[in-house]
């Protein structure tokens, strides 16, 4: 057993507290250039070191299962009437190639997969939440 899997024994893959922060670091850096995404996440965001500190934590918990993180992240997607489900695989895209450039290939690809599926719930969540109780349900 390395040192590291003895430090985080539930981590569901080999990663670092440093390489999730700067992944973060990177990957918000990208957002605020982003032609679509950039001007949604300017709109609820006054406070970008602030952010980026709870999403790590958040990351931090689902990798590392550390619990620094606190908060409902579908309730606050959903009550951002200007986040839309089609945004999702941008940012997923977007996030993909930030974990590309950042982190070793098996890593990346690991983080991915675990994105894919948050992402998945998120996108799924907003369209579930925001139609007509009366509407038949999308199947996706």
């Amino acid at each position: 057993m390395t040192q590291s899997e003895i430090s985080r024994p539930l981590a569901r893959f080999d990663i670092t507290p440093e390489q999730i922060t700067q992944v973060v670091t990177v990957f918000y850096a990208r957002v605020r250039q982003h032609e679509t995404l950039g001007p949604v996440f300017a709109a609820h965001i006054s406070d970008w070191v602030k952010h980026e500190k709870k999403i790590t934590d958040f990351w931090r918990n689902a990798i590392l299962r550390e619990k620094s993180y606190s908060g409902n992240p579908m309730r606050v997607h959903v009550s951002r009437s200007d986040v839309k489900a089609e945004h999702f695989p941008l940012w997923l895209g977007l996030f993909h190639e930030v974990l590309k450039a950042e982190l070793p290939e098996k890593t990346a690809l690991q983080w991915g997969a675990l994105a894919d599926r948050i992402g998945e719930g998120f996108r799924t969540g907003i369209v579930a939440m925001r139609q007509s109780k009366d509407a038949h349900p999308k199947l996706f």
